[in-house]
């Protein structure tokens, strides 16, 4: 829909500036846009063609989503060490009609490792995210850090989130 509007204003702002700059200031030459001839019922059937186009791509993007459930939003390691492996994992379940697929899965920090399942999720079927915390010394206190998982759900994404106390 945005590159339709966008596209609209670039045609009616190319049609308007059609006047020739060799032609004086007090010329009575108007665009066709102006004048309200053919060219402004052309651009506008354009128009609506865009429009239907981009509302036909996003109908069938929304019909390739699902709908998932997570076991829990939040993991809270408790107290861990510094420079030590803390491993959890974010159970995903498809809740949807159509196979969900973990398109990536990003942690807000280096120390910290998520890996996704590889393959589709079936509807009604289950799998993980394993996320390992890997605090370093200078990570010392309260931790707090995020997942950032990209999948075919509306949202397309989905934030998990651990806390952790590092001594």
């Amino acid at each position: 829909m945005k590159k339709a509007l966008y596209l609209s204003a670039i045609l009616l702002v190319s049609s308007s500036c059609g006047e020739s700059s060799k032609e004086p200031k007090n010329s009575t030459n108007e665009s066709s846009i102006s004048s309200g001839g053919k060219a402004e019922a052309e651009l506008n059937e354009s128009l609506k063609d865009i429009v239907k186009e981009e509302e036909e791509k996003e109908k069938l993007e929304k019909a390739k989503n699902t709908t998932c459930t997570f076991n829990e939003l939040i993991h809270d390691y408790g107290d861990v060490k510094a420079d030590s492996d803390n491993t959890c994992f974010f159970s995903v379940t498809n809740t949807g009609e159509k196979p969900l697929i973990i398109e990536k899965v990003d942690a807000s920090c280096g120390c910290t490792t998520p890996i996704k399942p590889e393959k589709p999720i079936l509807p009604g079927q289950s799998d993980k995210i394993k996320v390992v915390f890997h605090p370093t010394s200078t990570q010392l206190g309260s931790q707090n850090k995020t997942v950032t998982v990209t999948a075919n759900t509306e949202p397309r994404i989905a934030i998990l989130k651990i806390k952790a106390f590092v001594k």
